[in-house]
This record gives C-alpha cells, sequence and structure tokens, in this order.
C-alpha cells in the first residue's frame, strides 16, 4: 500500500525533480534459439492493457517507446500482445496456470502481485532497478510491488479517484458542487428531475462500482477501515461497512446510474459521459488525458469537464476530503521462466524511465517516476491534482488491489451483484468476510 508519510513529498518531488536516462545494455540472442526472430533477432514478449481504441495517448506512448528501443537495439524485437483491462486479466490468470507468462507484462501491486510471486512467476527485479531507476520513483510508490524485501514489478503509474463532472449540464441546472452527501444526493434527485443520467457506472466487471463503495466506505468507517480489513484489525462484516453498501444500493434505488449498467463495461459506461448523456463519472486519473491532452477529444468537450473530491458523508468517521481512494496503477513485471530474462529486465526498465517522461506531456498521467515539470507547458487540471496530491491527507489502495486475487474476484462480482440489487447489503458483508476468513485459515 502506498505510504502514507510519503503523500506530501509528492508534489515537490514532481515538481522539482528528475532522473538523468541510464544507457541500457545490449541484448544478446538467445543461446538455443528460442525468442528469435527471422534475421536472428531476439523476440521479447511484452503484453500490455492500452489498446489504440480505448487508451490512445498511452498506447501511442508505448509504441514509440518500443521503436525507440528497437532502433537502439537492432538485435532485439518486441513482439506486442494488447488486450483491454478485463480481457488483460483473464488472459494473464490463463497464461499463469500453464506458466506460459510473456516476457514483460503489467501487473498490479500487494495482494494482487502475492500470489505470483509465490508460485514463482515473477523475476525480482532489484538489480535492473538499482543499475537503472535508482531513486528513480516517487517515495513509497515501489514498496508496493515488494514483497519479503525484493521488488516484483516496476510501477509506471499513480492514481487517485475523482468524480469528474459536465460543468455545462451543472451550470445549465444550476448546481454547485457538492462538499457533503446530502448536497450530491440533491444533485441526482435534480438531474433526474430533469431526464439526466446523474452518474455513469459500468458493473459488468464490478471494479468501476467498486469506487462508489470504497469512497462510502471511507467516509463513514473512516480512511484507513478497508486497509484494516485487509491487515485483520477489522472485520468486514463491521457496522460501518454494512452502511456504505447500504447506501450504495440507496444510490441504485434513486437512479443515480444508468439503466442496465450491470450489463456494461467501463468503456461503454464511459461513453455516456463522454457522449454527455450523464453529468458525472468517478473514475481514476487513468482517465485524465481524455480531459486534458487527448488529440482525439474535441477541445469543446474538454473545456466542458471539472472534477471534484468525493463529498463528506455527514457524521461520518471520514472527516477529511482530502482522503483518497488510489494508489500505484500498473507496473511490469518479468517473468521468471523467460528464456530471454536479462533483455526483458533491460526493455522494462527503458520503458519504465521513457514513460516518466512521455506521459506528463504526451498523455497527461501521473507517472510514478520523478519527473521534472518545471520547463513543461501542463494542462490545469493536471496541475490542480498534483496539487491535490500533494495536500492528500490519506490514499487507501483499491480495496481490490490490496486483496488476494481469489477474494478481488469475488469482490468484483458481488459489487455487481449488489449493483443489481441481486443480493442485499447483508449478504454482501457476509460473502466477502467469510472469503476473508477462509483465506486466513489456509
Amino acid at each position: 500500500m502506498l505510504k502514507k508519510k510519503a503523500l506530501p513529498l509528492m508534489l515537490a518531488v514532481l515538481l522539482m525533480m528528475s532522473f538523468a536516462l541510464a544507457g541500457c545494455g545490449s541484448s544478446a540472442n538467445n543461446a538455443d534459439g528460442s525468442n528469435a526472430a527471422s534475421g536472428g533477432q531476439t523476440v521479447i514478449k511484452f503484453m500490455h492493457l492500452w489498446p489504440e481504441g480505448s487508451s490512445k495517448a498511452q498506447y501511442t506512448i508505448v509504441n514509440d517507446i518500443i521503436q525507440d528501443y528497437e532502433k537502439q537495439h537492432p538485435d532485439v524485437k518486441i513482439q506486442t500482445e494488447i488486450l483491454g483491462n478485463d480481457q488483460y486479466r483473464e488472459k494473464l490468470k490463463v497464461l499463469a496456470s500453464s506458466n506460459e507468462l510473456p516476457d514483460v507484462g503489467m501487473t498490479w501491486s500487494d495482494g494482487f502481485l502475492k500470489p505470483y510471486v509465490e508460485g514463482q512467476l515473477f523475476t525480482p527485479l532489484d538489480d535492473v532497478i538499482d543499475a537503472n531507476l535508482k531513486d528513480a520513483f516517487i517515495p513509497g510508490v515501489k514498496e508496493s510491488y515488494a514483497i519479503d524485501g525484493k521488488t516484483y514489478g516496476m510501477p509506471l503509474e499513480l492514481n487517485i479517484s475523482y468524480i469528474f463532472y459536465n460543468k455545462e449540464i451543472f451550470k445549465k441546472y444550476n448546481l454547485q458542487v457538492p462538499k457533503t452527501y446530502t448536497e450530491f444526493k440533491n444533485i441526482v434527485n435534480t438531474l433526474n428531475q430533469n431526464k439526466v443520467i446523474p452518474a455513469a457506472v459500468g458493473n459488468k466487471e464490478g471494479w468501476p462500482g467498486s469506487f462508489w463503495f470504497m469512497y462510502l466506505a471511507d467516509r463513514i468507517g473512516g480512511p484507513t477501515i478497508l486497509t484494516d480489513v485487509i491487515q485483520g484489525k477489522r472485520s468486514f462484516n463491521d457496522p460501518d461497512i454494512l452502511k456504505a453498501a447500504t447506501e450504495v444500493q440507496n444510490l441504485v434505488d434513486m437512479n443515480t446510474f444508468e439503466k442496465g449498467n450491470s450489463g456494461l463495461s467501463n468503456d461503454e459506461a464511459k461513453g455516456y459521459f463522454m457522449n454527455e448523456q450523464a453529468a458525472m463519472f468517478l473514475t481514476a486519473t487513468w482517465e485524465l488525458p481524455n480531459y486534458t491532452t487527448s488529440k482525439d477529444v474535441p477541445q469543446e468537450f474538454k473545456d466542458k469537464i471539472g472534477y471534484f473530491k468525493f463529498p463528506l458523508y455527514e457524521g461520518g468517521k471520514g472527516t477529511d476530503i482530502n482522503s483518497y481512494v488510489g494508489g500505484p496503477g500498473v507496473g511490469l513485471f518479468v517473468a521468471d521462466h523467460s528464456q530471454v530474462k536479462e533483455q526483458a529486465k533491460d526493455f522494462a526498465a527503458f520503458l519504465v524511465k521513457e514513460w516518466g517522461n512521455k506521459s506528463v506531456t504526451d498523455a497527461g498521467v501521473i507517472p510514478a517516476t520523478k519527473v521534472d515539470t518545471a520547463d513543461k507547458k501542463l494542462d490545469p487540471m493536471y496541475v490542480e491534482i498534483l496539487k491535490d496530491l500533494n495536500g492528500a491527507s490519506n490514499v487507501t489502495t483499491y480495496f481490490d488491489t490490496q486483496a488476494s486475487p481469489n477474494v478481488a474476484e469475488l469482490h468484483h462480482d458481488l459489487i455487481a451483484a449488489l449493483f443489481g440489487k441481486q443480493i442485499t447489503p447483508q449478504q454482501f458483508v457476509d460473502q466477502t468476510a467469510a472469503a476473508l476468513e477462509e483465506e486466513k485459515q489456509q
């Protein structure tokens, strides 16, 4: 989990520091001829989750970095497989079960990472980090990819979550940014009265709806409640968690979300917001390119988009609006069984370094590495979010990232069922608590 004490340092680090790009050693051909392309090139298989259609800014940066690497290393060919987020997660599980992971791929931190490490599927990366990325990461981020003192992932992103909103729709109906949950519900009622979808959410895979649950848990039960559950200090049956789950269904009953959201993917739901059919969209800062830098999104739309922090819940224990749900985004792993492990490590380090420099200006996302932004022209929204990050009192890592993959998968299924009213809030907490307890006994 992202360390709380490191957070006040982040903005200063982002704005004031940069890291030098270290040279990368050349790769050698594999001795037994495997992973070799025609012409004797070594092939590094790389799988990532930024398709051109839904994540063009990120896709373009990665593609440019790959081309640069291949130019500098003519004996290496990077072979890519690109899948959307949810398809990627499923494919990774399938490949792991047959020990056929790509040489380089993307992983999440904390609980997601742990079983892959325990199964000896990911290789330690401390040697390549020390050689190429020493002191490059924002404090507290790399540690989320460490288990038993060894680092198994090189983080690319840092994310926090907001409610993004259409300022033009708000202005049309005389709506103000809410500071309290009651004010937020009043906005929902006003938008419904005017036949505007208040908020878009896609719950086919469950995780987008979890953002609403996690923030309600924070605001009702306090900023450490979900982390305390993972660490065994509190039970998922906690009354505050039950209350958060109940509030989720109250939002459903208020028609806060588009009809049929349980059958929609995140990208499909996002379309409601991007097409101005929904007024709000709770998501993470990986969506910033669509609101700031993306050349595929009309400037007219980008000018309409603002954001606000999740409102405070009256009487709740989470009393600081600067407490966020977020944490490290994806990072890179190198497969332990890779037959081109050293070349794969070299490429992964190169990608992380280049991503740190390019992602700020070309994509408008927050990298996990220190970047000097003093001489860069940045979108005002991006600058404001960097300021928010500096003032954050807490960032709770996403519950499904902290949890094991099995518990995370159950959580996604139960969130979808909660939003679809196929289970009660009590069943939601009981089933999750039982899964956590069963895992603890193993």
